[in-house]
């Protein structure tokens, strides 16, 4: 059975199979890119705004979840981060910077931007923690105090050793 390979429009066949990019969203992203730009042509107008997700990694250790999620040349008053319950959502955009001279290629990524998280277990939203900084916006969510396991210990009762009977 051969392996399927991609073919460019000119014919020529690409130097990997399938399924082997770096990042499987980055051609479904170029691919959404594509179709705006196609209704955008269509229609006459501009095409409804579709928020796209930022690049983000996720990890846990024993007292918090911390995301780090990658929004390069964002200031600070351009986000909003709300927690509601175990769900996280990021928002926020990238404007558009004013050019002199003619565009001939962007592959920037403009717009308004989404990124929602469902952590596993229970959270304090109260004591939530984010920090910006060179274009990393960095999100501690402590844990929320659970009751922990107590041991309890068992007395024994003496009988009593005077009964008539």
């Amino acid at each position: 059975m051969a392996t399927p390979v991609r073919r460019h429009r000119g014919g020529a066949v690409q130097d990997r199979p399938l399924g082997w990019a770096r990042n499987p969203l980055t051609e479904f992203d170029q691919l959404l890119s594509e179709m705006s730009g196609l209704i955008e042509s269509t229609v006459g107008g501009a095409a409804p705004a579709v928020a796209w997700t930022p690049l983000a990694d996720v990890t846990e250790a024993d007292d918090a979840f911390h995301i780090e999620i990658e929004l390069p040349g964002v200031k600070s008053k351009d986000i909003d981060v709300e927690a509601n319950g175990q769900e996280l959502v990021v928002t926020g955009e990238i404007k558009e910077k004013e050019r002199k001279g003619v565009l001939r290629r962007s592959t920037r990524r403009t717009g308004a931007f989404e990124y929602r998280l469902r952590l596993p277990g229970e959270v304090d939203t109260e004591k939530i923690n984010a920090q910006m900084s060179d274009g990393l916006l960095t999100i501690t969510v402590p844990k929320a105090e659970v009751a922990k396991p107590r041991h309890v210990e068992i007395s024994e009762m003496s009988e009593s050793t005077g009964s008539s009977g």
